[in-house]
């Protein structure tokens, strides 16, 4: 009988960290139980997803400015293939500190992409500093889900 009560008991605690696990998922926009990502997410650090992102980001920084770089991620959201990612660049040992670089990226072909870096020149109204920067993005790119924006 005690070992019957102990089996109970560590079936209870499963289903009960199962639960949790489910309904933390939910509540941070990752795939639900239907499968579907609702809200987009944020790929946790050191996962392979978020790697691949900045990895991404790096090799086109890397190209246009001859630099190596670090990201400090202040801001990053997936969700259908799109990502919208927010950083704050440093040299690789750390010293230096560089403009902050956002990005949008697209899966294509199972390998991020990045689509458009905005220029962040002030009062320029192709930059993202301009209030309608989003809704012209929106225009070029239609299919990117509107949870994966900041909200500005």
């Amino acid at each position: 009988m005690k070992q019957y009560n102990l089996l109970l008991g560590i079936t209870i605690v499963a289903i009960s960290l199962t639960a949790i696990t489910c309904f933390a998922a939910l509540a941070d926009g990752v795939e639900g139980v239907d499968g579907v990502v609702h809200d987009g997410f944020t790929p946790s650090k050191g996962t392979h997803m978020r790697k691949e992102i900045l990895e991404a980001l790096r090799k086109e920084v890397k190209g246009m400015h001859k630099n190596d770089v670090i990201f400090v991620v202040e801001y990053l959201k997936v969700l259908d293939g799109w990502a919208w990612i927010h950083t704050l660049p440093r040299s690789g040992d750390g010293t230096s500190r560089y403009e902050d670089i956002s990005a949008l990226l697209e899966l294509q072909n199972n390998k991020w992409k990045v689509i458009e870096l905005p220029c962040v020149e002030v009062d320029n109204p192709e930059c993202i500093d301009d209030p309608a920067y989003f809704i012209k993005l929106k225009k070029r790119y239609p299919k990117i889900p509107n949870q994966i924006l900041p909200e500005e």
